[in-house]
């Protein structure tokens, strides 16, 4: 029965090419925008990426090459284990089997070094001396701080402040790797000035962090500063489809062609599109998958959120990016699952959902706790809260395979271990947690907000009745 507790591939099974679903999907992309309403190009963005980061996000190629030094650099934990959950499954009593990529093996502790290893290396072949960054959780500043310390370059990482009071052995992490961690909204940049100014107390966002980071690398007049970001954009997603393509070769090494459902958590997509796209292109071409993002009630930019082009940042110093979004200016709750507290989702992840292909899903983070107990108490890992929503989700299906009487196959990530994050499972054990869920006048309050700025409606776009307005 317990033969394939944990299918290993060999090193040698590495993927050698990327999946880029922007080839694949059944509507075209809508374009990345400047200032000025029209498509952003490579010049435009080249203050902030180096030129073959940029070429990756702008690529509508279906395959593309991983360098053979950044495989080598990923087999330091990949290819990761895929796991059965068969004491969750005895427990729930379902007939489902439910397997996990089990992407906490990283040295940084998640998924987020899949993209991390890739875009420094590209960095150094472009000449970059230093990266900044911002990170939630700090999962992502983590990773990127350990990447950056094996290629040699400096590493700047502005954490949001919530998180960075939250979890304070995350910053001891990056430290560790010679990352330099700053609280977000800071007094180092202009908009973290302008930020405490209005809100002496603001806990930050990612929006924010985002905005600091992104000065600091176009106000670099040397052109040795950029910028890298954990999720939301296009080359993100292409790195993170290792997880997904490794996963596929494992299951059919037990006989598995395809799972009939993959679910993974969703803050701005690189986790969730790491699982999901390669499924995402057998989804296209036929199979019958349930695709699953699950993300939090207090931040439901899949769920409720408007489909519309915004900023990626509070100050909008980046294009504006055609995704479902609860607006640049939202500040979300502050739950415990740091890497799911942004206000939109990836435009690619979005487009997706528009299509049809997914079937999001929001949930309170109570629920997921109790969630991340129950894994605890039955597989025995201790698990990072943004995975309890992916788990969550899990159990939902399992129970629901149990009263339908059906056999089904469950394919997840599990994104991060929790052992930085016992904080949240204090509170939770306490009984001192409580569930945001955002209200209606909120979410009615996007499209206003929104438009006074003179931002296009995606939709408008894609029917060319949009010109650019003026802005406040």
């Amino acid at each position: 029965m317990y033969e394939h507790v944990k299918i290993e591939l060999d090193p040698r099974e590495i993927p050698r090419r990327w999946y880029n679903l922007a080839a694949d999907l059944p509507t075209p992309m809508l374009p990345p925008l400047g200032a000025d309403g029209k498509p952003i190009t490579l010049q435009q963005m080249s203050a902030i990426f180096p030129e073959n980061i940029l070429e990756q996000e702008m690529s509508t190629q279906q395959w593309i090459e991983i360098p053979e030094e950044v495989r080598e650099h990923l087999m330091r934990w990949h290819p990761t284990p895929l796991r059965r959950a068969y004491w969750l499954e005895q427990h729930l009593g379902t007939p489902a089997k439910i397997y996990y990529k089990d992407e906490s093996a990283s040295p940084a502790g998640s998924h987020k070094g899949n993209s991390a290893i890739a875009q420094v290396w590209y960095n150094k072949q472009a000449g970059t001396k230093t990266i900044t960054t911002e990170t939630g959780a700090g999962q992502w500043g983590s990773a990127l701080s350990f990447a950056c310390k094996l290629m040699g370059i400096e590493c700047k990482v502005f954490m949001v402040k919530v998180s960075f009071e939250q979890k304070p052995f995350r910053k001891v992490l990056m430290q560790t790797w010679d990352g330099k961690c700053v609280s977000s909204p800071s007094l180092e940049t202009e908009i973290g000035r302008k930020v405490l100014a209005e809100d002496p107390n603001c806990s930050g966002s990612l929006a924010i962090a985002i905005s600091e980071a992104v000065e600091l690398a176009v106000n670099d007049k040397t052109g040795c500063t950029k910028y890298a970001l954990g999720s939301v954009l296009n080359h993100v997603m292409l790195h993170q489809t290792i997880i997904g393509l490794e996963a596929k070769k494992q299951l059919e090494m037990v006989g598995i062609r395809k799972p009939d459902v993959v679910i993974g958590c969703a803050g701005g997509g690189s986790n969730f599109s790491g699982i999901a796209f390669p499924f995402t292109l057998d989804k296209i071409n036929g199979a019958e998958i349930d695709i699953i993002p699950v993300e939090p009630t207090s931040c439901p930019t899949l769920t409720r959120g408007l489909f519309t082009y915004d900023y990626g940042d509070l100050s909008g110093f980046t294009p504006l990016l055609p995704m479902h979004t609860l607006g640049h200016d939202y500040i979300p709750s502050s739950i415990h699952a740091g890497g799911l507290r942004y206000h939109g989702m990836s435009p690619i992840v979005s487009q997706a959902v528009v299509e049809g292909l997914y079937n999001p899903l929001s949930l309170p983070q109570t629920e997921c706790f109790e969630a991340a107990l129950t894994w605890a108490r039955t597989e025995g890992w201790v698990i990072a809260p943004e995975s309890s929503h992916a788990v969550a989700g899990v159990i939902r299906e399992a129970l629901k395979a149990k009263e339908e009487g059906k056999e089904k196959t469950i394919l997840f990530t599990l994104s991060g271990q929790g052992y930085m994050d016992l904080v949240g499972y204090d509170k939770y054990l306490k009984g001192e947690l409580q569930d945001y869920v955002l209200s209606q006048d909120n979410i009615d309050s996007i499209g206003p907000r929104l438009a006074k700025y003179g931002l296009p409606r995606a939709e408008e776009r894609r029917t060319g009745k949009w010109q650019p307005g003026n802005r406040e």
